[in-house]
């Protein structure tokens, strides 16, 4: 049996965050709320959000596109490359989106991939305030049958794109 891969996350963590309209000025208002502490870890968003995260709060925000446009995705693929350690997003499940396959796709590749991920303002205060937040982790990602060959599965996300390790 291959054991679960292990994947570093740095004490400065890759934190996406994605708000559907409905909650947007709920994400801005905890993001406020939580500055200083994010300011110290990269953040990255779909279109919308990105801006209006940078331009309310000043923050540095990486943007992709707009989740309707393939930003949920672009996340996505950030999730399996190793690129992205915890997802924030606050999406709104009392109301329809056209892009409802695409959330459930990127919400399945944060589980698949093990990262901790927020749906809502309560679970980001507990996930944020944890004392893992600012230190190195090590998360676990089984050996996926069919996917996972050992080459793959004992080597970090750097070192997939070539890169050396760091023990």
């Amino acid at each position: 049996m291959v054991p679960p891969a292990r994947i570093p996350m740095p004490g400065m963590k890759r934190i996406a965050v994605i708000a559907h309209d409905n909650k947007k000025a709920d994400l801005v208002e905890w993001m406020a709320f939580n500055k200083d502490l994010l300011a110290r870890h990269q953040l990255f968003a779909t279109r919308t959000t990105g801006r209006l995260v940078g331009e309310r709060l000043g923050l540095e925000v990486v943007e992709f596109r707009s989740g309707p446009l393939g930003g949920d995705q672009q996340i996505g693929a950030r999730i399996v490359d190793g690129e992205i350690d915890l997802l924030i997003f606050f999406w709104d499940p009392m109301e329809p989106h056209p892009h409802d396959p695409d959330v459930r796709a990127l919400l399945r590749v944060a589980v698949v991939w093990n990262i901790p991920v927020a749906c809502n303002r309560a679970t980001a205060d507990f996930m944020i305030s944890s004392p893992l937040m600012d230190e190195a982790y090590h998360r676990l990602v089984p050996p996926y049958e069919g996917d996972h060959d050992e080459e793959v599965s004992t080597r970090t996300p750097s070192a997939w794109r070539g890169a050396g390790e760091n023990p």
